[in-house]
């Protein structure tokens, strides 16, 4: 791995780094002072965030090259792999210690999925089957996570995550099972589908348990929705995250073919709004003005077996419709339409996190601990940011936040300065400067080129004289 660029030489963790370690392991003194964080624990923890930051990886030998002179590799690997870290703990004491230092009281919570690239032959990596790529339409393998936000007024927080795995014997049958259907053979005639395997949670599952524990750990949040793509406009999740969080508000998408029952015919809905002239109108989203087309039903679904308030939804620009159903028939259109926009955030999220935070870039713990200790440290670093006294400022002043992208090139650039001023400041900096330089040659050594051919055989690279005769364009004398 070669160093690439000079300003990710660094000395120390920084201090807003330090404090947000700190105010965890306060947090977890005071409810589980048996699993409270050592000395060590806690610099292990603030070198991986920092290193995070400033080399947008999760990778040991990395940090080695970054905290020259701090850090090895094997020290690393092994806190990571065998120290008594209370990783269970760590993700949620976090959105604790954000929610209690900008007084979130209230909030929305949106669920959504995203995919990380594995290579194919992957063997220590769990959850990695076999995905569909939306670009192309082909397919890769990878790991798949379900992710809970909260999005408040003041911030969007990651709170919680899991990795699905479909259920393999399940994805057999459904793949023999659609051969067969193509074939023409009638369902009597084909194999039964095999039982619920519940080691094996759908995604909708999975999301119903995030939003399960989140009732369970942030009970003084009030939620005023939860809002999830077409993926969870079921009845199970729509009903379900009701009784689940008490709240009478779950939005989503249905299909353009599913049924409503309209003067006692069942249409699509697509049918439906085709015959219906939608109104324009120009709402805030997002706190922003945009025009829209919608138009709106409160109406017997037969899918939910229940009555939903659906919405045709189309922004400016767009030729078709999308549908957007409701649960609570008491909301205006407007403020759903308004609700469901707030989607789009945890799709920032997911951007800035596979842009910024390591995770998505170079992350190959093995096994499911080093999955899943691995993505909570790139969200730990998400979360630190919060701390970051440029952001705080921002936040707690109630102007706009600076993007995650703006605030790690600062960091960058101040961690570099501060090996800088370290130098400078010391009593004998020349002889500083010789160490800081020997060091980096013993971690960066020089490696022989392939492209260049010096020193090795080109090949015989004439014609043979008793073979001229293969060839038309040269005489033969």
């Amino acid at each position: 791995m070669k160093l690439e660029r000079i300003d990710m030489i660094i000395q120390e963790p920084a201090q807003f780094i330090n404090e947000f370690i700190e105010s965890i392991n306060d947090l977890i003194r005071t409810k589980n002072p048996g699993n409270a964080l050592s000395r060590k624990q806690r610099a292990f923890l603030a070198f991986c965030i920092m290193g995070i930051l400033i080399t947008n990886k999760i990778c040991w030998t990395t940090y080695q090259k970054t905290f020259i002179g701090k850090v090895t590799v094997g020290s690393l690997s092994w806190m990571f792999r065998c120290s008594k870290i209370p990783w269970s703990y760590l993700l949620g004491y976090s959105v604790t210690v954000i929610i209690k230092r900008y007084n979130i009281t209230n909030g929305v919570l949106c669920v959504d999925e995203s995919d990380k690239k594995r290579s194919k032959v992957t063997k220590k990596i769990p959850f990695v089957h076999k995905l569909m790529e939306k670009a192309t339409g082909g397919f890769y393998f990878g790991q798949s996570i379900v992710f809970l936000i909260l999005i408040t007024p003041i911030a969007t927080i990651p709170i919680s995550f899991s990795f699905y795995l479909p259920d393999p014997e399940m994805t057999k049958w459904k793949k023999l099972d659609d051969k067969l259907r193509k074939q023409g053979i009638s369902k009597k005639n084909r194999h039964e589908k095999p039982p619920k395997n519940f080691g094996y949670p759908t995604k909708i599952e999975i999301a119903l348990n995030l939003l399960s524990d989140f009732a369970s750990n942030y009970p003084e949040i009030q939620i005023k929705s939860v809002v999830g793509d077409a993926l969870y406009g079921t009845a199970q999740f729509l009903n379900q995250a009701q009784q689940i969080l008490q709240i009478d508000q779950v939005i989503s998408q249905v299909r353009k073919n599913q049924k409503i029952r309209y003067r006692g015919k069942k249409i699509s809905v697509e049918e439906y709004f085709r015959k219906r002239k939608g109104v324009a109108r120009t709402i805030k989203i997002r706190g922003k003005e945009m025009d829209v087309v919608m138009n709106g039903i409160r109406v017997h679904l037969s899918a939910h077996n229940s009555k939903r308030f659906i919405i045709a939804l189309k922004y400016e620009g767009e030729t078709e419709y999308r549908y957007i159903v409701a649960s609570d028939l008491s909301w205006r259109m407007e403020d759903i339409v308004a609700a469901y926009s707030l989607r789009w955030l945890i799709e920032v999220f997911i951007q800035d996190w596979k842009t910024n935070e390591g995770w998505n870039n170079r992350t190959k713990q093995s096994g499911v601990d080093g999955s899943s200790k691995s993505l909570i440290l790139s969200l730990l670093t998400d979360l630190c940011l919060f701390f970051h006294p440029s952001q705080s400022a921002r936040l707690k002043n109630k102007h706009s936040a600076w993007t995650v992208g703006s605030l790690i090139e600062k960091i960058r650039k101040d961690s570099f300065l501060s090996v800088i001023e370290h130098i400078i400041i010391s009593k004998a900096p020349k002889k500083r400067l010789k160490e800081l330089s020997k060091l980096l040659n013993q971690l960066i050594t020089l490696a022989p080129s392939e492209k260049h051919m010096i020193n090795k055989d080109l090949g015989r690279l004439e014609a043979t004289p008793a073979l001229i005769y293969k060839n038309p364009r040269k005489p033969i004398k």
